[in-house]
């Protein structure tokens, strides 16, 4: 991999997509929108793939990832293999979403061939990415989080003292893969059985009962800046934002700004949430707001779903910066090496 004209337009922008992980789908129609939507006045960007078999493949710009009759997208195996040396780049942005991807690994990958990268380092990648290890950073900073418990494989299936509804999720997932909401015991050895599939380790939560809401940051020109906050309200079919209420047309949708009385603490949280784990370029915090006007943190993406319609974009196009307009941002503080593992 290596640099172009990184002082000249157009900057080359290598976009990575696809991936080892269960969010592979989801990766590939963030790319398309990223393709469609980058300033080609300031870059010039090329599509890489990264197969499920973790074959890495040349792309056409052309390429158009979408859900067709219900049927989700992926890279194809068949597609030209490329190696590392063949890619030219000034800047990547690896828009990647779970392991292989979102935990710190191509990330270290990418300081390794000293080239710039949109989106959170090495570090903060593989700290988000464990919720476990994410929620004791969190509390240490004085963030709200729900109670809950890690299992092992071997370690005793019971809830723990949390009681029911709990949830059972993969500690290093996402896009709710291996996650669910289990109502009394008799479920809860399958819930933890499927969630092992995706990860080794498990977390038990207790069951917030309150609104989901969503904070999107973004480092811009040196600062980190806070959307407002946009309630995902989900179709009552759904028992909670799973899989299926984030990507199925018409499942979800957004209220933003959010009617909520916290508005700018919940973007100090988020912000805090973003600081305390070392984050840089861009993050989406997700918060429980109970009742009592309460904010409990959920979690911290460093990768967020990045299609035109997705959460992270939504909320900065209400709090007025474009999908363009974020594109470019993330580009250029990239090449400024705010991620870098010396920085």
């Amino acid at each position: 991999m290596t640099g172009v004209q990184t002082c000249a337009l157009p900057i080359y922008v290598a976009i990575i997509c696809g991936g080892r992980s269960s969010e592979h789908e989801i990766s590939c129609i963030s790319a398309s929108g990223v393709i469609s939507a980058i300033d080609r006045s300031k870059y010039n960007p090329s599509l890489i793939g990264i197969t499920k078999s973790g074959k890495w493949v040349s792309l056409s710009t052309e390429t158009k990832f979408e859900i067709s009759n219900g049927q989700l997208p992926e890279v194809p195996e068949s597609a030209p293999a490329i190696s590392l040396d063949e890619i030219k780049a000034d800047v990547v942005f690896p828009i990647l979403h779970g392991p292989y991807g979102e935990d710190g690994t191509i990330q270290g990958l990418l300081e390794m061939l000293d080239v710039p990268y949109v989106g959170n380092g090495v570090l903060a990648s593989a700290v988000a990415m464990d919720k476990h290890f994410a929620k004791q950073i969190f509390m240490a900073h004085g963030i709200a989080v729900a109670p809950g418990v890690v299992l092992r494989k071997g370690d005793e299936i019971k809830d723990h003292g949390l009681g029911f509804p709990l949830f059972v999720k993969p500690a290093r997932g996402g896009s709710s893969r291996g996650t669910h909401k289990v109502k009394s015991a008799d479920n809860l050895v399958a819930a933890v059985t499927d969630a092992f599939k995706y990860d080794n380790k498990v977390m038990l939560e207790k069951a917030i009962v309150g609104r989901e809401v969503e904070c999107a940051v973004l480092e811009k020109d040196g600062k980190v800046q806070c959307s407002v906050p946009g309630e995902i309200q989900i179709d009552p079919k759904f028992e909670f934002y799973d899989f299926e209420a984030k990507y199925l047309d018409g499942a979800t949708t957004v209220k933003a700004p959010a009617d909520v009385k916290r508005t700018s603490d919940l973007q100090a949280a988020a912000i805090e949430a973003f600081i305390s784990l070392g984050c840089s370029g861009l993050a989406r915090v997700d918060f429980f707001y109970i009742a009592n006007d309460e904010i409990i943190i959920n979690e911290l993406n460093t990768m967020p779903g990045f299609t035109p319609t997705s959460v992270f974009p939504k909320l900065w196009g209400v709090s007025g910066f474009s999908y363009t307009e974020i594109i470019s941002a993330l580009i250029e503080t990239a090449l400024r090496r705010t991620n870098s593992a010396l920085n």
